[in-house]
């Protein structure tokens, strides 16, 4: 379930105005922005960004990037742009990052043609930064057509699974979420060990950590961000660009479950610590998204 709770009742005009007077002349009203843009949904958030437009003659995000900064610019800006140019831009930040973040990139596949449209470049150009094999892997993510509905074929899923065991050690393999769900579970029936701790035994390269992530994504995604997010906070100087990643893309979908099972796999709330490891209008803002804000 999602937290955010956007009104029934909405005047994109009003909105529009409210937040020309936050950003226009000295200073900016930090707290209007987040009380406006922190309740509306997607759909809320585009009417408003065009009458913006309209009226002003000025893009409402272009706007917004200029009058903020640090974590609370990159949040309120990723969380005002429609879902498939939000993913667009995680993808090119994630493929800038010296680091390279291949579990962003994976999130990421269902949306190359926002990304080509946005960087003029396809998804699978992603390929040239990366090594041989994950470079395989990321083409077959991005470039495979996946059948999405819930129709399982139970002896494919026990061949595959016996064929997987041996595409671990030769990096490769394609299938609907569903159908590979079904294989995951048939590799484990079949070898008494999951397939994510069977790529732990083998190596901590690039492909394999990679492919980890794709099955954690695939298994459940729910239980993928939660981890996410724990890291996020965890690591060392505390990870913002996750924990916004986070709740930029799930506010509107299921943070309200994410939520739930951050609490029962570390006994504290998600709010409590957002609010403990977090500061100023950034804090402000992401408790809003979780449904804590004013």
């Amino acid at each position: 379930m999602a937290t955010l709770v956007a009104p029934r009742n909405h005047f994109p005009q009003e909105d529009a105005e409210a937040l020309w007077k936050a950003v226009k002349g000295w200073g900016t009203d930090e707290k209007t922005i987040i009380k406006i843009l922190g309740h509306r949904n997607a759909s809320q958030r585009q009417q408003i960004r065009l009458v913006f437009q309209d009226i002003h003659l000025e893009d409402l995000v272009k706007r917004l990037e200029s009058e903020l900064s640090g974590d609370f610019e990159r949040a309120v800006y990723r969380w005002t742009l429609e879902p498939s140019k939000r993913y667009a831009v995680l993808a090119n930040v994630a493929i800038k990052n010296a680091n390279k973040d291949y579990h962003v990139m994976v999130e990421i596949v269902c949306v190359r043609r926002a990304y080509h449209n946005r960087y003029k470049h396809s998804l699978e150009d992603v390929a040239a930064h990366t090594t041989d094999h994950v470079r395989q892997l990321w083409v077959g993510l991005v470039s495979s057509f996946r059948y999405g509905g819930d129709e399982i074929n139970a002896r494919l899923a026990k061949s595959e699974a016996n064929i997987l065991h041996e595409a671990i050690k030769d990096k490769e393999s394609t299938r609907s979420k569903t159908q590979l769900v079904a294989t995951f579970n048939s590799f484990k029936d079949e070898n008494n060990i999951s397939i994510s701790k069977k790529l732990l035994e083998e190596t901590s390269d690039d492909f394999y950590k990679a492919v980890n992530v794709a099955i954690h994504c695939i298994n459940d995604h729910k239980k993928y961000y939660e981890k996410v997010l724990r890291n996020a906070i965890k690591g060392v100087g505390n990870n913002e660009d996750g924990q916004t990643r986070v709740f930029v893309t799930r506010a509107e979908k299921d943070l309200k479950d994410i939520k739930e099972l951050y609490y029962k796999k570390n006994s504290v709330h998600l709010e409590d610590t957002m609010a403990k490891e977090n500061s100023g209008y950034y804090k402000k803002f992401l408790l809003t998204l979780l449904g804590k804000g004013g």
